[in-house]
């Protein structure tokens, strides 16, 4: 009888720690995969980047004390067109090579190397990556993450989202030395767009 018990309590023991080595065996596995599935907001950003070809949004630029607001459409690599909602129906173009700053109502307009704008940076996202990975901490600032390089002596700052890691805006100089702020809003993303819209249009 003695010896029945004894090897009924073995065989409880044996179960109790088969158990329990179990439960630490599901419970590191569930830590590795967690550890495993984080990842740094550099990561999150430049997997984002990688995942756009294209995004559409609304947005708010400020130069001075000129607040404008309107409608871009971005295409990597460097191909914008934006259109702003005032007076002068003022267009923006980036052919890839230029850089067209259109009064639609007056029919004016100014045509700038790409290169020799920020926007040849901002725009190719192979470029912002590079960037990212050089960094060896990304900067936050409220609810955005903050990426500083400098480029022709002048600083420029690009911002993503804290939450979405999309693109949120920069802040630049333009050609006449001012500081521009460009906030980015309603951001969707790989729509169908029409690539007519970033041709050289007719300036005559």
């Amino acid at each position: 009888m003695e010896l029945l018990e004894k090897q009924t309590m073995l065989e409880k023991e044996k179960f109790y720690k088969l158990n329990f080595l179990k439960t630490i065996s599901i419970i590191l596995i569930i830590i590795l995969l967690n550890s495993n599935s984080f990842s740094s907001p550099k990561e999150e950003i430049i997997i984002n980047l990688n995942k756009t070809s294209n995004f559409s949004f609304d947005f708010i630029q400020k130069i001075k004390d000129e607040i404008e607001i309107g409608y871009c459409q971005i295409k990597y690599p460097r191909l914008i067109h934006c259109l702003y909602n005032n007076k002068k129906k003022k267009e923006i173009i980036s052919t890839g090579k230029s850089l067209i700053i259109r009064n639609n109502r007056d029919n004016k307009f100014y045509i700038y190397p790409l290169k020799s704008t920020p926007l040849y940076y901002i725009l190719d996202k192979n470029y912002l990556i590079k960037q990212i990975q050089n960094l060896e901490k990304i900067k936050i600032s409220n609810d955005i993450f903050e990426l500083n390089f400098t480029k022709q002596n002048n600083l420029i700052i690009v911002y993503f989202d804290k939450k979405s890691f999309d693109l949120k805006g920069w802040k630049t100089i333009d050609v006449y030395q001012n500081e521009v702020l460009f906030k980015v809003n309603n951001v969707e993303k790989n729509l169908i767009i029409d690539p007519k819209i970033f041709d050289l249009p007719n300036l005559d």
